[in-house]
């Protein structure tokens, strides 16, 4: 009857340690300023539930599935009102050059 050898093997190969993803400082996430509600296509006009407040004249960019694009904006109405800004919350129609759809982002562009 052979003997049994009690022990165990060791591998040649060393044992690789999964490495940590490397960490970029300086990209940060942007998080949205507001969320397109509703779009007028005959008159291109996206109403815009903001979280912070927005003047006229402040560079935003537009984002979602098929959307993305940047514009300025250059006017802004409240109940069929003109307004110069939007405080936080409010829904506000833009007019905006291009389709944008319901629940595309709104963001700050840098």
């Amino acid at each position: 009857m052979p003997k049994v050898s009690s022990e165990k093997k060791k591998s040649s190969s060393p044992r690789k340690t999964p490495k940590a993803p490397i960490k970029n400082p300086k990209i940060k996430k942007q998080k949205p300023i507001g969320v397109v509600t509703h779009f007028y296509g005959n008159i291109s006009v996206a109403i815009v539930k903001f979280k912070t407040t927005v003047k006229v004249g402040t560079a935003v960019k537009f984002n979602g599935a098929t959307t993305d694009f940047e514009e300025t904006i250059k006017s802004m109405q409240f109940n069929h009102e003109p307004v110069s800004s939007a405080k936080k919350g409010q829904q506000i129609g833009i007019k905006v050059k291009k389709r944008v759809r319901e629940g595309d982002s709104v963001y700050a562009a840098e």
